[in-house]
């Protein structure tokens, strides 16, 4: 085999083994949603199908697989089946440049690889950012292509919804481009190391705790989850967007919302809480002499990291009830714009003053 053959099949065994490890994540957050939300609820969640109900992402899966696949008569077949793959892509792309783990190097096949990043870019956040906006084409499309008004509402709140709040996340994120002075996610996340007082969220001089609670709120927004799940709202929309779809295409507009949650909480660990870099300097494994072994910490880091912006999710979804649609546009950009605005500014005044006195 050439050296692009290997190189080639390399990239794709790394995509699939994250488009793997993604997709399970998916199946466990439907079954761990149900649960938590349950036992905050007082009560079991889903117990029928398996042990303690955990079987029951598969049966779910079959279900929506061998489901009729509905397409509305006066609807726009082409658009109708377009927006779905529109939606889910998207969602799925964005985690080529996340840094699941250490920035270390391999060789393999007399190939050098980097065994936790797919692709490491220098404009790794502004890629995430282009192909989130993509996504919420997928959702007005399948709005407007149901030829429904309980879907178009749903379309027409999404897009408004995603307009108002996307502005905010990529704002929030502008102080920490500042600090770092890169777009890469990896560099980012490796000048985070050495200690939690390294992370952006605490880090001196210009701490990005107020960006911080600026993306956590607007990423939730983003993902079009309680308290801000206005394009789906049940209670006066029937379910919004998607009311029309059924099978499959219903699976992949369910995919891309768990898929959006999963890589917001990764760009939020990579960004704000140091990525796969634990909250002391180096790692215990090294520290005991498992040197070649501290990735495993790292990767765990990253995960627990994840996994605590996952929770959050479903505590907000079982605590807070949905705004109004005129409180959701009041608070994106009256309260949400103009203290990431004023970040930035700090941020800027506070890193300048920094590297005068260095």
């Amino acid at each position: 085999m050439t050296e692009l053959s290997l190189r080639l099949a390399v990239s794709l065994a790394q995509i699939a083994a994250v488009m793997g490890i993604v997709m399970l994540t998916v199946m466990i957050l439907t079954l761990a949603e149900r649960k938590v939300l349950g036992w905050m609820q007082d009560r079991m969640g889903p117990m029928e199908v398996g042990p303690y109900g955990i079987l029951q992402p598969i049966a779910d899966g079959l279900k929506l697989f061998f489901k009729e696949d509905i397409v509305p008569a006066g609807a726009n077949k082409f658009m109708f089946s377009l927006a779905p793959i529109l939606a889910m892509v998207p969602a799925l792309i964005g985690f080529a440049v996340i840094p699941f783990g250490p920035n270390e190097t391999i060789q393999l096949f007399g190939m050098t690889i980097k065994p936790f990043v797919i692709s490491d870019i220098n404009i790794g956040v502004l890629y995430i950012l282009a192909f989130a906006s993509i996504g919420a084409y997928g959702i007005i499309l399948g709005g407007w292509a149901s030829n429904s008004k309980y879907s178009l509402l749903g379309g027409l709140r999404s897009a408004a919804q995603i307009i108002s709040y996307e502005l905010n996340v990529g704002l929030a994120i502008v102080g920490v481009l500042i600090m770092a002075g890169s777009l890469s996610l990896v560099k980012i996340t490796d000048a985070q190391a050495g200690g939690f007082w390294h992370w952006y969220v605490f880090a001196f001089p210009a701490p990005q705790i107020f960006a911080f609670v600026v993306y956590v709120i607007s990423a939730v927004a983003e993902t079009n989850r309680v308290p801000f799940d206005l394009p789906e709202a049940e209670s006066e929309l029937v379910a919004g967007f998607f009311t029309e779809y059924s099978g499959m295409r219903f699976a992949f507009f369910f995919i891309a919302e768990y898929a959006n949650m999963v890589l917001v909480s990764c760009v939020a660990a990579a960004l704000f809480l140091g990525g796969w870099n634990a909250p002391y300097p180096g790692t215990i494994l090294g520290h005991i002499g498992l040197e070649p072994f501290a990735w495993i910490e790292g990767v765990a880091w990253f995960t627990v990291k994840v996994y605590g912006f996952l929770f959050l999710f479903f505590w907000l979804r079982a605590t807070l009830p949905r705004l109004r649609y005129d409180q959701l546009m009041k608070f994106g950009w009256k309260v949400m714009l103009p203290i990431a605005l004023a970040n930035i500014v700090v941020t800027a005044i506070a890193m300048y003053i920094y590297n005068q006195f260095k």
